[in-house]
């Protein structure tokens, strides 16, 4: 399941995001948190969800940081990187050996961060041009804040995509390559698994282009009026996670 929008929305617990939770444990139905936000490393998260009212350990939330360092384990074990983020996608590198460099790296990679720097940006842009292969964590190219709208990952790619005529890699939603690596993360197979988000765009086309049944919550972004905008249909829509309580072993289509 999706975190923002679904759990939580600006750090408030979503009403019965907590007995849903409880009903997933209490029937033994594991699960995975997602989010596309890279900012942070899982054990910062589950802290932040625990301020929340939510109890979920580390190894139940995947990020896009985490996605991204499984995909360059994969395709170059042992590389370097230059990386414009912050704690969560830098820790999930390290993890896995990498290199962080700004001395010829094999790859750019660009996350969130609330502090873009024009020097970093630079930077990005001159060891693109100069060769270095240009992965995002994710392309989510806003996001929200108390004050209002963030520029996020999306939009910051989109500025060094358009100097340098590189476009990047996307790993986080939609891509269907983070939930594959989040089903061999939690040893499921998507015929029995299914993704509650409160995105279409993201949430669901991910699900769905992943083999997944897929739930729409209206506790975020989307409802069933924008959901009728797109070409695809999720399984089933939702007012919150609070109406799946007591369902989780019922046949979504019942």
């Amino acid at each position: 399941m999706d975190m923002d929008g679904v759990l939580v929305r600006e750090e408030h617990m979503v009403p019965g995001a907590d007995r849903f939770l409880a009903d997933l444990r209490a029937n033994g139905i594991p699960y995975l948190v997602f989010t596309n936000n890279s900012i942070y490393t899982p054990r910062d998260l589950r802290a932040r969800l625990q301020a929340s009212g939510l109890d979920i350990p580390e190894e139940s939330i995947w990020t896009s940081a985490l996605a991204t360092a499984q995909f360059l384990v994969q395709q170059r074990p042992g590389g370097s990187a230059f990386v414009v983020g912050e704690s969560g996608l830098t820790t999930a590198l390290h993890e896995i050996g990498y290199v962080l460099t700004d001395r010829d790296p094999d790859y750019v990679i660009l996350g969130e961060t609330r502090t873009y720097s024009f020097e970093a940006i630079t930077k990005a842009i001159r060891l693109v041009e100069n060769g270095a292969r240009f992965i995002a964590t994710n392309p989510d190219e806003k996001g929200p804040s108390p004050e209002g709208t963030l520029p996020a990952t999306g939009a910051v790619a989109a500025l060094i995509e358009r100097v340098t005529k590189r476009a990047p890699y996307y790993v986080g939603k939609p891509n269907p390559l983070m939930m594959r690596s989040a089903l061999r993360h939690l040893g499921a197979h998507s015929e029995n698994t299914l993704m509650i988000g409160d995105r279409m765009d993201t949430d669901v086309r991910s699900g769905l282009e992943s083999g997944l049944q897929t739930i729409l919550v209206k506790t975020g972004i989307s409802d069933e009026h924008t959901a009728e905008l797109y070409p695809y249909r999720p399984t089933k829509v939702v007012g919150s996670v609070a109406d799946l309580v007591d369902r989780v072993l019922t046949p979504f289509d019942a």
